[in-house]
């Protein structure tokens, strides 16, 4: 029986074989060792899609969207049910970010131990 743990809401990793996967459809993302973003579809956002202008009538003042000159939306989605996995606001030309570095050889300890009580 193959050993998942879930890391977030989204993504679990299989400890057996070491890779990333979607905790909605089970789809293989990436390896374990590496960045899981790269194995998942890019939505390269521009912040006034997302942010429309807003107005605050009590102190006439609006709220706009981040410049798309200094800012991108990055979201990111299982290529295979196109849940949204993650997002972020990156400046352009920044690289993607590399959010969760696990240590996966302490992780296996640990589940070992468990399994062995």
């Amino acid at each position: 029986m193959s050993k998942k743990v879930a890391i977030t809401e989204y993504l679990e990793i299989e400890l057996d074989t070491e890779r990333w996967h979607c905790r909605v459809c089970g789809h293989d993302i990436a390896a374990a060792r590496d960045n899981y973003k790269t194995g998942l579809l890019v939505y390269d956002r521009d912040p006034r899609e997302i942010h429309h202008p807003i107005l605050d009538e009590e102190r006439y003042a609006y709220t706009y969207a981040p410049d798309p000159a200094w800012c991108r939306i990055i979201e990111f989605y299982c290529p295979s049910c196109g849940t949204l996995v993650e997002n972020e606001y990156l400046p352009p030309g920044m690289p993607l970010t590399h959010d969760i570095e696990l240590d996966i050889d302490k992780l296996k300890q640990r589940h070992a131990e468990t399994e062995g009580k």
